[in-house]
């Protein structure tokens, strides 16, 4: 009796254990630091991402024209501050 109270205690001090660490994991869209330009006349939609729960820094996904695919831009470069003050500046 006393082995079964002992393993149930310690499956549910495992399970708590799983249950904190699945928080850790981040899942950014973005890997490393980004480009910290990319040309103007390439650029068809820009998406700025918030850090959240899923990744801790903001992540500025841009789509280039052509479909050529997608690229990160370096949200601490000049460029990416300069490029989204202009954005809110016109709305």
């Amino acid at each position: 009796m006393k082995s079964a109270a002992a393993f149930a205690i310690v499956a549910c001090l495992v399970m708590i254990s799983v249950e904190g660490q699945r928080g850790s994991v981040k899942r950014c869209l973005c890997q490393g630091q980004g480009q910290n330009m990319i040309r103007l006349q390439r650029i068809e939609k820009v998406e700025v991402h918030p850090a959240g729960p899923s990744c801790d820094n903001v992540e500025i996904i841009v789509t280039l024209k052509n479909n050529a695919g997608q690229k990160c831009l370096n949200p601490e470069s000049n460029f990416a501050q300069n490029y989204i003050k202009k954005a809110v500046q016109k709305r």
